[in-house]
């Protein structure tokens, strides 16, 4: 079954987008969901480092007035510092709707007990004004019932609801009404002047105010951290007090703005997805168009795309490629063309004699049946060699390497063209001081001096002379063989090693040997790990030579 596809413009356009969106919803999350969890973190943290601040400015500061209140006025927090009976020493407060100031006698001494407990260090958190409201009931009860207002608090019960509920909404109308209690104490100070009697005032009563903390807003959370330290011999409290919640308006700008930047990164996205995505898939797009064309044979294509670098790095290839796939085509062309003629020629030798053979009498010599041989051999040689090239090309052939003299191998493949010195009156001299052994495969490398013999013979000059040298540089044999022919036009020497090169000339029927030679010298020679190469000038000849290593130790 196959497997639907998207093309890469839409694929990328949805990454983009999902990309934005999953952006956004991350936004949303930390911000507005976990935005109280953030803010209370950070202001946790901020609330110890201002109290380790304050401790050491109570420690090196002879008049810490200003900088406590620098402190508690940039970081909004509430800074009220006692000695160990409660007597205030110093007070900065930066939170609008809480007053430590206002902390009753009997929480300070909870405060003080519960950090001496904790080894000089406690930690009270409260919500909205339920600490506040704990208070005016614990002082309620005490007032009406008697009841220890720290046991009151510190137990947390609530004896006005064993009263009727007429008390529980006095004790709450306490809490709040401040304002109310002021006046009328101002009322009952100034009593109405009785007849007859000289007019007095009245001191005003003493009352302790309520815990002030987080009024008007019963969902704040608070915090009030309690460092008990000792300065110059006395105890000293350090309470610092913050808000946990975060302000309601902003959270509520927070969630407006936050609409109005996404829709705006959404729209961004959107556009942004759109460009880049064209921008890209146009690019392949035309490689792949162009990348059809050269499937199809087309090699004069051209791949120019420069977007992107791995793009621009892709066309380069696709262009070497179809440089390349291009003159494959075209030497194969020749080859086909070549092979055909050299198998067409023998066969047809071979046809022609033999029907002279068979309709003529007296036509059955001797020579006729050694052309016959001869054009055979021709044959099967130029069918082995085509076979070498493909097995060497696949890696199917290996090399087994051994001690040999090389110089009696060249020697030997000399010999073989004895009758054609004789016959067509070569000349193939061979130039050597010493013999020479070297580590290599022996059958191989005859292999390999033959065919350059033969391509010297079918291209020297008309004096058909060859030159064989042998000789010995440092640690290293080179062998030459050179000719006396027109030789190799420089823009053609990258290519002669080819299996498909053939010279631009006319193509004749080779003197000796198939004409696929050097394409088998090439790749026994990477086979051996040797150097190999061609030197020529237009119109005096070449000379291919090859070099081996003489450590026999090196494989």
């Amino acid at each position: 079954m196959k497997k639907s596809r998207i093309s890469v413009k839409w694929k990328t356009f949805f990454i983009f987008l999902v990309f934005a969106i999953v952006l956004l919803g991350v936004l949303w999350f930390f911000q507005i969901v976990y935005l109280d969890d953030f803010y209370k973190i950070i202001k946790r943290q901020e609330t110890e480092v201002v109290l380790k601040d304050v401790e050491d400015i109570l420690y090196t500061s002879e008049n810490p007035n200003d900088d406590i209140e620098k402190i508690a006025a940039s970081n909004n927090l509430g800074i009220y510092i006692t000695d160990k009976n409660g007597t205030p020493l110093y007070n900065a407060e930066y939170i609008s709707n809480s007053q430590m100031s206002s902390l009753p006698q009997f929480m300070f001494g909870l405060f003080y007990d519960q950090a001496v407990a904790n080894g000089g260090e406690a930690v009270i958190e409260f919500k909205g004004s339920e600490m506040q409201k704990k208070v005016e009931r614990a002082r309620y009860a005490f007032e009406n019932i008697g009841e220890n207002p720290a046991e009151q608090a510190e137990n947390g019960t609530d004896t006005t609801e064993e009263n009727d509920n007429d008390n529980l909404d006095d004790a709450d109308d306490t809490a709040g009404g401040d304002e109310n209690d002021e006046t009328q104490s101002q009322e009952e100070a100034v009593p109405e002047k009785p007849a007859g009697k000289i007019a007095y005032t009245i001191p005003e009563e003493k009352r302790e105010e309520g815990f002030r903390q987080n009024i008007g807003n019963d969902m704040a959370e608070s915090v009030i951290y309690v460092r008990i330290i000792e300065n110059n011999g006395l105890e000293e409290v350090i309470m610092v007090n913050s808000v946990l919640t975060p302000v309601d308006a902003t959270v509520s700008t927070l969630k407006v703005q936050l609409r109005f930047i996404s829709a705006i990164m959404i729209v961004i996205a959107f556009a942004l997805a759109a460009t880049l995505s064209k921008s890209l898939s146009h690019s392949i797009i035309r490689i792949n168009e162009g990348a059809k064309k050269l499937a199809d044979g087309d090699y004069s294509v051209k791949f120019n795309s420069r977007d992107y670098m791995e793009v621009a790095e892709l066309s380069d290839t696709l262009n070497y490629t179809a440089t390349e796939l291009g003159k494959t085509d075209s030497f194969q062309k020749e080859l086909i063309a070549n092979v055909s003629h050299d198998l067409r020629t023998p066969l047809t030798m071979i046809k022609g004699y033999a029907e002279v053979m068979r309709d003529i009498p007296g036509e059955n010599t001797p020579e006729n049946v050694q052309v016959i041989i001869d054009e055979t051999e021709r044959l099967t040689g130029l069918v082995n060699d085509m076979l070498d090239i493909s097995k060497l090309k696949a890696g199917t052939i290996t090399i087994q390497p051994e001690e040999y003299n090389i110089t009696e191998s060249i020697r030997h493949v000399l010999e073989r063209y004895n009758k054609l010195r004789e016959v067509e009156g070569y000349t193939i001299d061979f130039q050597y001081d010493d013999e020479v052994i070297v580590y290599a495969d022996e059958q191989k490398m005859y292999q390999v001096l033959y065919n350059l013999v033969n391509n010297a013979i079918n291209y020297t000059g008309p004096d058909k002379k060859v030159t064989v040298i042998q000789k010995v540089i440092d640690d290293t044999l080179r062998i030459e063989v050179k000719d006396t022919g027109d030789g190799v036009k420089q823009e053609d020497i990258p290519y002669v090693w080819d299996r498909y090169y053939k010279d631009k000339t006319a193509h004749k029927r080779a003197i000796s040997g198939t004409g696929l030679g050097l394409s088998i010298v090439k790749n026994v020679l990477e086979l051996h790990g040797a150097k190999y190469g061609v030197s020529s000038k237009q119109g005096q000849g070449a000379t291919f030579w090859f070099e081996l290593s003489l450590d026999l130790n090196e494989e």
